[in-house]
Parts: C-alpha cells; sequence; structure tokens
C-alpha cells in the first residue's frame, strides 16, 4: 500500500524549505524557459502516466521538501514534455512582435532566446534535456520538421535553430553568468518549477505527502501545495519527487477553476549518469548566419528607443505598488500623473478597437471607478479607465477587491 502521509504543515515545512534552499545553490538546473512566469509556467500524454503506486517508506512534508533542497544532482539527460493551457492563444506567431526591431536581421532574430523561447508558454512541447554541472547545460526544442538548440559548454553559450539556419551567440569571459542559456527569472525544468512554488508556500499554504506515483520509470513521492487564502486563480501544485535522489520529475500545476492541467512539465524519460561531453560541444553549421549577442544587444536598444516613440502614453509606468500576500499579491501600476490608457474616445485608440478590447473583457465598477478586467486560467488584469493595472493569480472579485483597497 502506498504511503499516504497528508502532513499539512500549513506553511511551516515550506518556510524550511526556503531556509535550507537560500543556503545550497541549485547547481544543476537545466535551462528550459516556459516562459514564465513567470511563473509559471498540463495533462501529459498516457507516457507520463503512473503505471501503479510503488511502496515507499513514510516521508512528511517536511523532510520530503529538504529531500528537494539538499539535492546534489548534477548530471542528467532525458526528455521533458511540458504543455501550458492558459486559455490564451498560442504565442508563436505573437513572439516576434515582442523583439524590438534592428534585435537581428535576417532570420538571426528568431535564433534569439528571449524571442523563441516566449513560444514555450503555449501549447505542448517536447524537449530534449542534458547537463553536467553549472557549466555545461543543452536544451533542444524538437518540432516536426525542426529543432531549436541552447548550448551552455564553459563561457559559450550558443543558440541555433536549425528551420532558419540562424547562430545567436554569446560569450562570458568574466564567468559572472551575464549571457544564460535562458532569460532571468523564467521556470525550466520540473525543479526550478517546483523551487518557485515552494517560495510561494509560507503561513497561507498547506503542503502535504500525497502518496506516490512513478514518473519516466522512477519511483517518487508527490508532494501537494495548496493555497489556503480564498481568491487565488491556483488550485493546487503537485510536485512529484524522486525518491532516491530528491529531484523533481514532473510539476503540475491546476487553477481554482477546475478542468485541465495549466501547467505540466514532466520527464518521459531520465538518466542521471553524466552526459557524454559532445552533447556540450556547438559549431556553426556550414552558412548559417551568426548573431552576437553584444551586436544584437545594441540593435534592440536602438529599437527600443524607437519604440518608445511610439508608445509614449505609457511611457513612466514604472510605480508599481504590492497589495496583499502570498497567493493572492496583487500588483499595482499607475501610469505617471494618472493619464488614463489610450482609448477610443481620445483618439488614440483605432476605430473599432476599444469594442474589441471590451469584448474580451468584463466590465466592473467599485471604490476605485470603473475598469475592464482581463482574465486567462492564472494571470488576470484590471485596466481601469483612469490609468492603473491591477495584476495577480487571483479572481476577478480579488482584483476589485485590491483596487478598492488601494483607493
Amino acid at each position: 500500500m502506498a504511503p499516504n502521509d497528508s502532513a499539512d504543515t500549513n506553511g511551516t515545512a515550506a518556510q524550511g524549505a526556503g531556509g535550507v534552499g537560500r543556503r545550497k545553490a541549485v547547481r544543476y538546473i537545466v535551462p528550459v524557459a516556459v516562459a514564465g512566469v513567470a511563473a509559471a509556467t498540463i495533462g501529459l500524454v498516457p507516457a507520463l502516466a503512473s503505471s501503479g503506486d510503488p511502496d515507499l517508506p513514510k516521508i512528511t512534508a517536511q523532510e520530503l521538501i529538504e529531500r528537494i533542497a539538499a539535492s546534489d544532482t548534477e548530471q542528467l539527460s532525458g526528455t521533458v514534455k511540458i504543455t501550458t493551457d492558459l486559455g490564451i492563444p498560442s504565442l508563436g506567431g505573437l513572439a516576434g512582435s515582442f523583439v524590438p526591431d534592428g534585435a537581428g536581421e535576417k532570420g538571426a532574430a528568431s535564433a534569439d532566446p528571449q524571442k523563441k523561447l516566449t513560444e514555450l508558454a503555449s501549447g505542448t512541447h517536447t524537449l530534449r534535456v542534458a547537463a553536467d554541472g553549472p557549466d555545461k547545460q543543452r536544451v533542444s526544442v524538437l518540432d516536426d520538421a525542426s529543432e531549436y538548440s541552447l548550448i551552455r559548454n564553459g563561457d559559450q553559450v550558443w543558440a541555433y535553430d536549425s528551420k532558419s539556419n540562424a547562430v545567436h551567440h554569446a560569450e562570458d569571459k568574466a564567468g559572472r553568468g551575464e549571457h544564460r542559456a535562458a532569460p532571468d527569472g523564467v521556470p525550466t525544468t520540473p525543479k526550478a518549477l517546483a523551487e518557485q512554488a515552494l517560495k510561494t508556500a509560507d503561513g497561507t499554504t498547506s503542503v502535504t505527502v500525497d502518496g506516490t506515483a512513478q514518473v519516466a520509470g522512477r519511483d517518487a513521492y508527490r508532494l501537494v501545495i495548496k493555497p489556503e487564502q480564498s481568491g487565488s486563480t491556483i488550485g493546487s501544485v503537485t510536485v512529484a519527487v524522486d525518491a532516491e535522489n530528491g529531484v523533481p520529475l514532473k510539476f503540475t500545476l491546476r487553477p481554482s477553476s477546475g478542468g485541465k492541467a495549466a501547467i505540466d512539465a514532466g520527464f518521459t524519460s531520465v538518466d542521471f549518469t553524466k552526459p557524454d561531453a559532445s552533447s556540450f560541444d556547438f559549431t556553426p553549421p556550414k552558412g548559417a548566419e551568426v548573431t552576437e549577442a553584444d551586436e544584437a544587444e545594441g540593435r534592440g536598444k536602438a529599437g527600443a528607443e524607437k519604440a518608445k516613440g511610439d508608445l509614449s502614453a505609457l511611457e513612466g509606468m514604472n510605480g508599481m505598488n504590492v497589495i496583499g500576500k502570498g497567493w493572492t499579491t496583487v500588483a499595482e501600476i499607475k501610469t505617471p500623473d494618472g493619464a488614463a490608457l489610450p482609448s477610443e474616445g481620445s483618439g488614440e485608440m483605432p476605430a473599432g478597437a476599444q469594442q474589441f478590447l471590451d469584448a474580451l473583457g468584463d466590465k466592473v465598477t467599485g471604490k476605485f471607478g470603473s475598469g475592464t478586467v482581463f482574465k486567462t486560467r492564472l494571470v488576470n488584469a484590471l485596466m481601469t479607465d483612469d490609468g492603473r493595472v491591477y495584476v495577480g493569480a487571483v479572481t476577478k472579485d480579488a482584483l476589485v477587491n485590491a483596487a478598492n483597497t488601494a483607493g
């Protein structure tokens, strides 16, 4: 019979894990972005389904979290399947629109990680990963007829898009990690996702062990994290933790609204032996267009300056106020001098665009005035008519309450 230790810590275990985690560097994480945010950042195919609950010794939530934090596994290779369903259209065709003009030329921009990896924020993707310590990492995003790879080997970071035969290259001679193989703040493997979730787990959280599972042929414990606050759009987070080495093998986030998982990332196969050294070698293919990161950064800054002129109405939107705590935290962003956001009536928004935005959101009113709530399955945003924005992984009512509280 599988152990079912529902050791409800009410956040105590999670607080302990935060301390352990800060003391021990995470050294093996493979840089595979799922955008996001974040955040995080899924109902997996039958290959990931449990093949029977293994019979493992009982363990408390506190002990399991400490096992994750203490894991020193630095070498692995395998295949990861990621599915993200936030209830928004695929970002594949939109990713390029967020890269400033001049960030690349011809096909080179398609190899820039800042652009390419945003595509992982929606849909289902298969990734092949390998890691040998903090300085040797590789991840390849596999499509039907092409492959996108990120490789870090010492101070050399390469990105290659086989579809466009484009290469993006960065060099970190100072060893300061200035050129990472993936954008900062983007959760990557199940381990990276789990660590972000555990940072959120505090006195507003229930953390329990809910039996066992098998993932990618490995015996694992199931760690379940649930918000105890009302108003969160996150229902639960389940992390399958390798019973032998403490490595998270699968991460599943389910929304409080029910239905299939919003984010699910897990190994379909995994091997914890040392990968072959050739896995981290890369030479640009013949005829490939190579863009150096420093050059692209310069062109990107020029494009950003141009874009600033086109977005003058949003200039100075940097006054952020944090409302609440834990799972119901809401960020309030104000435009400078209380300037209203562009609207059709002001002549700053194309005819018909306002009606389109209104159709996507819900009109709301309160002490704050009036505005529109735009919703996904996890993150919602309230844009008020007087130029304020409230955003968080909270329900529409929680956003309105936050806006009313802020006045």
